[in-house]
Order: C-alpha cells, then sequence, then structure tokens
C-alpha cells in the first residue's frame, strides 16, 4: 500500500507539473486518438468519470458521444459500501458536486444503467504500465467494478503517466487498451 501511495505522490506531483495550455493540447490530442479508435466508434453506451484537472479533459469527450447520438453514463460513488453505480445523464445539469469537489449525477435527475448495458467503460486513473495495470486514486471504487464488468475498457491518459511497472495486486484488472497524445497501447501486445 505504501508504494502505491508513493506512486500516486510521485504522478500528482508529475501532473501539477503541466503548464494550462499544454494540458489542453495534449487533451485534445487523446480526444482525436480516441474519436479515430474503434471501441469508441463502435460503442452506443460508454460509462465515463466526469474530470477534474489534472485528469484528461472528458467534458469534450462526453459532449461529443451525445452529439454522436451515444448514451453516456457516470459514475456515482456509494461511500458506505464503496459500491458503485453508472447513471446516464443528457446534459451537465444533471450533475453535483460531492465529496472532494468531484461531480456526480443527480439520483433524482438520472436512471442507473446496468453495467452488461455500457459498450465502453473508460476508466480514470494515476499511473499506467504499457500492459493496462493501473494505479487509481486510492478508492478503489473502480478496482470492485471492474470484477464483475464483462464489456471493453480503455483509460486515457498523458505519455507521462506511463511507467515501467506498478505494484499490481491480485485484485488488480487491466484495461484492454490505453490512449495516450503518443498512441494507442493494448494489452497484451
Amino acid at each position: 500500500m505504501e508504494r502505491k501511495n508513493q506512486f500516486r505522490k510521485t504522478m500528482k506531483n508529475r501532473l501539477d507539473s503541466l503548464t494550462s495550455s499544454l494540458y489542453e493540447d495534449l487533451s485534445n490530442e487523446i480526444t482525436r486518438q480516441l474519436f479515430k479508435d474503434k471501441s469508441w466508434q463502435n460503442a452506443k453506451t460508454i460509462g465515463i468519470t466526469i474530470s477534474r484537472k489534472p485528469e484528461v479533459d472528458t467534458y469534450k469527450i462526453i459532449q461529443m458521444a451525445w452529439d454522436q447520438g451515444k448514451r453516456v453514463a457516470v459514475p456515482k460513488c456509494i461511500p458506505s459500501s464503496r459500491a458503485m453505480e453508472f447513471r446516464l445523464i443528457t446534459t451537465f445539469s444533471q450533475l453535483e458536486i460531492v465529496y472532494s469537489q468531484l461531480y456526480e449525477p443527480k439520483v433524482s435527475e438520472t436512471v442507473e444503467i446496468d453495467g452488461s448495458d455500457l459498450d465502453l467503460l473508460i476508466v480514470p486513473g494515476l499511473a499506467f504500465t504499457k500492459e493496462g495495470f493501473r494505479i487509481g486514486f486510492g478508492g478503489g471504487y473502480y478496482d470492485r467494478y471492474l470484477t464483475h464488468f464483462q464489456g471493453e475498457t480503455l483509460s486515457l491518459a498523458f505519455s507521462m503517466q506511463l511507467v515501467a511497472e506498478l505494484p499490481i495486486e491480485i485484485h488488480d484488472v487491466p484495461v484492454s487498451k490505453i490512449i495516450t497524445e503518443e498512441g494507442v497501447f493494448i494489452s497484451g501486445d
């Protein structure tokens, strides 16, 4: 656990060094790479988080999904059980600020969707290996969700978030691919 926390601290410091303009440029390039990817093109329903800097910007991605007629589901965390559910949103006004200044869907204005209805799940993280393993922000919500998720997964990351190795635990589930501004890395390649 201590090694994971050290990776988190190191990566947060690295990401904090991004200037606003570089952050925007890199996020835009990653977005362009995503839109060219078959996983995105074939998906009708996408699970995605509402980003918070320094994560890759997901607002433009969500807007493009709506423009292309895709359904967008965002996570709602349940802290008491450390579980997570995905809820469909059709506008950004259906979001509210919750703990840690995160945006989540308003339960009264959104509908829960079963994980089996997600064609593509875009999984956030702080550090990644090219093999698809990741370290998240420490809540463990995605780790628990991924153990039961059967659909396609990918992560969006700045190339500076790629590392040679991470402290992997037995329950860690890799994503299928990682999209960076420098290209796509498919786990198992």
